[in-house]
């Protein structure tokens, strides 16, 4: 079976998840550089358990965290995507738009470049009215990477999942409404 590319930039492919994609992603969650705007770095056994997770929103949503690839060499660099979110804010129901990559691939303008494609595929072939990214106060790259793709701030709100004294508690809401034509 031909493995699904969901979107393609001049760089990267947003693609379906493969089993060979497990040890790279468990790699990429293991490292605590990459982590740390998350409570803790991921074992091999949660990074399993969100792989599963992934697999079951496109069979349920028909969207989720792409794998991405990048085109020249091949390579798994992490996702970028679109999810559901699954707790309850004063924002939600919504679908966020996310990202996760591996420390190799940051400062290229990877996740601005697909957060670009899952946008015009959100608005475009899914139909949705709006999109909604949120990240840890703390966490200024993605901040930037919001700013960079037309988002506009709306708010912080405490974070249900995460423990009320961590310093990444407190997170900033960022959203963007389908262009007019």
């Amino acid at each position: 079976m031909a493995m699904a590319i969901y979107a393609e930039t001049s760089r990267l492919r947003l693609r379906d998840w493969s089993d060979a994609d497990l040890e790279p992603f468990a790699r990429m969650n293991a490292d605590a550089e990459v982590m740390r705007y998350f409570p803790a770095t991921m074992s091999g056994e949660a990074t399993r358990a969100f792989y599963e997770s992934i697999l079951r929103d496109f069979r349920e949503d028909g969207f989720g965290f792409y794998a991405a690839e990048e085109k020249e060499s091949g390579e798994f660099i992490g996702f970028i995507g679109l999810r559901r979110v699954t707790f309850e804010a004063d924002f939600t129901p919504c679908v966020e738009i996310g990202w996760r990559l591996r420390r190799e691939s940051w400062g290229r303008g990877y996740a601005t470049e697909g957060a670009e494609a899952c946008l015009e595929l959100g608005f475009g072939e899914l139909g949705l009215p709006e999109i909604y990214s949120f990240t840890a106060e703390v966490n200024q790259p993605s901040w930037n990477v919001m700013r960079k793709i037309g988002m506009s701030f709306v708010g912080t709100f405490d974070h249900p999942r995460v423990s009320a004294d961590s310093p990444l508690c407190k997170h900033v809401l960022y959203r963007i409404g389908k262009p007019a034509l």
